[in-house]
């Protein structure tokens, strides 16, 4: 059962109570601390993304389509619709030989409500790029034109860019295919359902890649931890959590949020990894709750 994490004050009494389940775990299984219930299970949203990244620069696409180091930090991000998230995923895109068009993720609104008051400014209407799951989908196209996959519905469950993600996520969860939820997340693509247990296993493995990666894979894990951490503005932006954590750890953190409050951290190259879910969804629960309890682990 989920526990209290955090209160609400006002007038120095409880007003509200944010309960949720948290878990510290390292890269050979064990469970180091938790609160609630490590087993828990939920969807993992937005906080997969560094997994689903992995078999797009397995099959090559840093090479093919001369990634940088920003355009590979957006694979994994949940950006805010900013300027510079926009121009990098159009970039992006024009090296895959692709425009806007190509993506199914749906326009949106910024999440940085500066950047949504912007567009309207210029008389523009919200587009596809902006949406903070651009960069994962353009990840998927990618891996789709180094495949040979067609391009058309890549974002039902069946098509095989998904039936390779899960295969990756499994991989990096330790955990059956068939023993993942699958559901359909904001975005249009399949959403992984697990225990928080093995969400933070797969953070644990991405501190210390070469712990567990071989191959291939382990120069994608290396891609996605070093990406995210040199360049943090890319993965979400102004005034958001994971970009702050990560630029002021200066790479001893990695740092992931997932809808409906979960929430991802990476201790690098310690091995171990905390992962977060509260119960009600509330995002104003997680910064000082993840903050807390970093200060707590020193």
């Amino acid at each position: 059962m989920s526990e209290p994490l955090i209160n609400v004050i006002r007038g120095g009494r409880v007003e509200s109570i944010h309960r949720g389940d948290w878990v510290l775990v390292d890269v050979n299984g064990r469970i180091l601390a938790h609160k609630g219930n490590p087993m828990k299970r939920t969807f993992w949203r937005s906080s997969a993304k560094p997994f689903q990244a992995m078999p797009t620069l397995e099959a090559g696409a840093a090479e093919k389509f001369s990634m940088t180091t920003e355009e590979i930090s957006l694979l994994c991000a949940s950006h805010n619709g900013e300027p510079r998230h926009v121009e990098t995923a159009l970039g992006l895109l024009h090296k895959m030989g692709l425009d806007e068009s190509a993506l199914d993720c749906g326009t949106a609104q910024p999440m940085l409500i500066e950047a949504a008051f912007e567009t309207i400014d210029r008389g523009e209407s919200f587009s596809q790029l902006q949406n903070p799951c651009s960069g994962k989908h353009s990840g998927m196209l990618a891996l789709c034109l180094l495949k040979g996959w067609p391009l058309e519905n890549y974002i039902s469950k069946d098509h095989p860019v998904h039936r390779a993600m899960l295969k990756s996520i499994a991989h990096a969860v330790s955990m059956d295919e068939k023993d993942i939820g699958i559901a359909i997340d904001g975005c249009g693509v399949p959403v992984f359902e697990m225990p928080l247990y093995n969400m933070a296993l797969a953070y644990a493995r991405l501190s210390l890649p070469e712990a567990y990666f071989e191959g291939a894979g382990l120069i994608a894990a290396k891609s996605v931890a070093h990406a995210m951490t040199t360049a943090p503005f890319f993965v979400a932006g102004t005034k958001r959590l994971d970009t702050n954590l990560m630029e002021a750890a200066n790479g001893r953190i990695l740092a992931k949020l997932g809808a409906e409050s979960v929430y991802c951290v990476s201790l690098m190259s310690k091995g171990v990894a905390l992962v977060l879910k509260i119960e009600d969804g509330a995002y104003r629960a997680i910064d000082p709750i993840v903050i807390d309890l970093l200060t707590r682990m020193d």
